[in-house]
């Protein structure tokens, strides 16, 4: 099959084209033609499907389909809500790439920037608003979004939203929205909670389940290395000395742990940049953007940029944490492999996290090889003893006086 096959309009057709798109994902062909018609769509797939055009496309051909009226501002006629702020930029990029032979107009906005320059872009007005949930409400709050007009809702990585504690939030913005409208829902697990909210906010909705969370891709290359805590930095110095390794993406557990294996890297004089809520949304920008152009050769991340980022040619995922989430494990090595690339996804684990190895494994139905031969082998294979109770103080003898 092809685009031409989905009935795509010409302006969308010559985009594509221009961004070498060939063949639709089997997300895409399965998805577009009833989002084109009209039906409510609930989408069960993971990141590197091709998700984004599934639902931008007909959502930019039916908005298109309607004549804008004369001397009246936009209103936002689709709404995309997103996690996180990369994700969102991610979106507005492509939308814009898709719509550039169209008159649409679309807007993103996000926490961790100064939200005058989203205010003046609301106020021109605009077809397709894509947003984080925090910032949404922001504006909405201070009466730069009206969301009444709202034909299309997005709910894009509604798990991840649900994880990250937006729920809330969420249902505070689709309050706002017209109840007669067409909903599209894209989660890459089905926990209670989304399979709840799936039943109430869509309407007859047509399912497209497409590579369950389960299965990694194929071309990912998978190993682990058992290691201690204290050598994990230096086991990844060792394995980055290895210039076949082009690019990197770390991912650690916590923000400080991130920022100490950057300041680690760049002592042993390789280039890296941290990526975690701590950082400005400039600051995070420019580290992607650095990470993309190749100025710097490992991201080290939190699982913040475990879903959405877009990175081509991605050649290693290092999990320099296992996450206690196994189905997050399968996000963060999605980031390589895509697109028909191949890829790489290495593992430290330590004792602590066995646990965490055996759910992934589970979860994966596969063994994941160990790497046995290298010079920091596990050594602590036990938990730490408990120090010993410090023994009571002598009780003080309270036997009364002698009498006189």
């Amino acid at each position: 099959m092809n685009f031409e096959q989905l009935n795509l309009i010409p302006p969308i057709l010559k985009a594509l084209a221009q961004e070498n798109y060939t063949k639709p994902t089997p997300i895409q062909e399965q998805a577009i033609p009833p989002v084109l018609a009209g039906r409510d769509l609930f989408g069960c797939a993971q990141t590197g499907t091709g998700k984004t055009a599934a639902f931008s496309l007909p959502i930019i051909q039916l908005l298109s389909e309607q004549q804008p009226r004369p001397n009246v501002p936009r209103p936002i006629r689709s709404l995309i809500l997103t996690p996180t702020r990369e994700l969102a930029i991610q979106i507005y990029d492509n939308i814009r790439a898709y719509s550039r032979f169209t008159r649409l107009r679309s807007v993103v906005i996000v926490g961790g920037v100064s939200q005058r320059a989203q205010e003046q872009q609301l106020e021109q007005g605009t077809d397709i608003l894509i947003a984080t949930p925090g910032r949404l409400i922001d504006l909405m709050n201070q009466g730069f979004v009206d969301l009444r007009h709202v034909q299309i809702l997005v709910l894009d990585e509604a798990d991840r939203m649900l994880d990250m504690g937006f729920i809330h939030d969420m249902k505070r913005i689709i309050a706002k929205l017209p109840a007669k409208r067409q909903t599209l829902f894209f989660s890459a697990t089905l926990p209670p909670e989304i399979t709840k909210l799936v039943d109430s906010l869509l309407t007859s909705p047509v399912k497209v389940e497409i590579t369950p969370v389960s299965s990694t891709a194929e071309r990912i290359e998978q190993s682990v290395y058992f290691v201690d805590k204290p050598n994990k930095l230096a086991l990844l110095t060792l394995l980055l000395q290895d210039k076949s390794i082009e690019s990197a993406l770390v991912f650690t557990r916590t923000k400080h742990g991130a920022d100490r294996v950057v300041r680690g890297l760049t002592k042993a004089k390789i280039t890296a940049q941290a990526i975690h809520g701590d950082k400005s949304q400039n600051a995070r920008q420019a580290a992607l953007n650095n990470f993309k152009n190749g100025t710097t050769r490992v991201l080290v991340a939190t699982d913040i940029a475990a879903r959405g980022i877009d990175i081509e040619e991605l050649s290693h995922v290092i999990n320099y944490n296992l996450p206690n989430i196994p189905e997050t494990y399968v996000h963060r090595i999605g980031r390589t492999g895509r697109a028909g690339h191949s890829g790489i996804a290495i593992s430290f684990c330590e004792y602590e996290e066995l646990p965490y190895l055996k759910d992934i494994e589970k979860l994966i139905k596969k063994k994941i090889p160990v790497v046995e031969d290298h010079p920091y082998p596990m050594v602590i294979t036990s938990p730490p003893e408990k120090p010993p109770a410090p023994s009571a103080p002598p009780r003080p003898n309270r036997k009364a006086p002698a009498r006189r």
